[in-house]
């Protein structure tokens, strides 16, 4: 039950593309809810949760789930269906994982409804390459690491690593890198930013199935990067951090704290009082 408040209506004929966070159900937004709340159909993809879902009982739920290297529904079919949907008097929700705009092929979609006559709203998600790291104590932006963060793809439309990417200018130009969609080309990525002149010494973190009970999170350095992954075994959907602000984690590991494990460093940047200047 939502609080009063004068909440959107979902009106018949609309279709709202919405952010359903990085996997933990309590990351939802009010307004995600209360489009779950109201939608006569749910579209939603493959990292959408059941326990998320559940939210509309009464909704008809229509899976188009993208994964790379498995079958999947082909982009222009899914936004078509949306305008199909939509034009019958539905009201629809096109539920993605994260943020709708971020990665998320939601500006595709919102164009082709739009082209198409159809009235759409947007509600944002939490990304995954903020709230998945944030889940294991990993703060994107620290003023004693970065003032900068570049968030990347690791594939593009084909499925391959991007090879519009300038990791040169990036590696240059970002103190921290988050990557989406990664591990498929992790020796490429891993190659591309060493040439760049990255140190094989810089701090590496990997969160797969972010912020839910599976998450697991490997911490490494660039150089060691590839093996380490094989080793673990771990496999997408990954969140991948390259930057010294993956050294927080030491401290700000909050779940195993929550797990009464003891914090491994108190200090791990080694700034001294810099954490009680102003």
């Amino acid at each position: 039950m939502l609080p009063q408040n004068d909440w959107p209506r979902f009106e018949p004929g609309w279709v709202w593309l919405v952010g359903a966070g990085p996997g933990d159900p309590g990351l939802l937004t009010l307004h995600a809810l209360n489009a779950l709340r109201q939608a006569d159909v749910v579209v939603y993809d493959a990292l959408v949760s059941e326990d998320i879902l559940a939210w509309a009982p009464g909704a008809e739920l229509v899976y188009a789930g993208k994964r790379g290297g498995k079958p999947s529904a082909v982009q222009r079919d899914i936004s078509l269906r949306l305008v199909e949907l939509a034009r019958a008097g539905k009201r629809v929700l096109r539920l993605k994982g994260g943020d709708p705009f971020v990665f998320g092929r939601g500006g595709e979609e919102g164009q082709t409804l739009v082209q198409h006559g159809i009235p759409i709203r947007i509600v944002p998600g939490i990304s995954a390459g903020i709230g998945g790291l944030a889940y294991a104590g990993i703060p994107v932006t620290h003023r004693d690491v970065n003032q900068s963060v570049t968030f990347v793809t690791g594939h593009d439309q084909s499925g391959e690593a991007p090879s519009s990417l300038d990791w040169a200018a990036i590696s240059r130009g970002s103190q921290v890198i988050v990557i989406y969609m990664g591990m498929k080309h992790i020796a490429r990525i891993a190659g591309a930013l060493l040439e760049a002149g990255r140190s094989v010494d810089e701090p590496v973190a990997v969160v797969t199935e972010a912020t839910t009970e599976r998450q697991r999170v490997l911490e490494t350095t660039l150089g060691r990067l590839e093996a380490d992954i094989a080793e673990s075994g771990m496999e997408p959907p990954a969140i991948l951090c390259v930057g010294r602000s993956v050294l927080m984690r030491q401290v700000l590991d909050w779940q195993a704290m929550a797990r009464g494990e003891s914090v491994r460093a108190f200090d791990p940047l080694g700034r001294g009082d810099a954490a009680q200047s102003a």
